[in-house]
């Protein structure tokens, strides 16, 4: 088994001791994976961010920066996001407010942005709501 020394070297195996081949469902029914050790972190995904620019992929680079804010979004906040971006969920307006509320309260600029663009997206091809 690594010690914590090893694991500070990996920021992917930082919150968790366990070796991969460890991490089975055998392991889970066991007990013996808690859900740090599946769990990713902000970090992680702001580390493989900044990969995907050196490798010259920032598209993918802004996916997982977008990918990282969203790991401070609670679940079921995050199923209210899913069903105001469905076509025809929400307006215009709406989903403006809403890119301003995840930016502010989650510290979320790339997904306020990608709220942003889809309000303009949906206003272009007639997919808001309509009061």
């Amino acid at each position: 088994m690594p010690d914590r020394h090893d694991a500070e070297k990996d920021l992917r195996r930082k919150e968790s001791l366990l070796p991969p081949e460890e991490i089975t469902l055998q392991g889970l029914r066991d007990s013996r994976v808690a859900p740090e050790d599946v769990t990713i972190r902000r970090r992680t995904l702001e580390a493989q961010a900044e990969r995907a620019v050196a490798e010259g992929y920032p598209q993918l680079a802004r996916n997982f920066r977008r990918a990282a804010e969203l790991t401070a979004v609670p679940g079921d906040t995050l199923l209210v996001l899913y069903e105001k971006l469905r076509p025809r969920r929400s307006t215009h307006g709406e989903l403006l407010a809403l890119s301003q509320e995840i930016i502010a309260r989650y510290d979320a600029p790339e997904t306020g942005a990608y709220i942003r663009e889809a309000a303009e997206a949906y206003l272009r091809k007639g997919l808001l709501r309509m009061d």
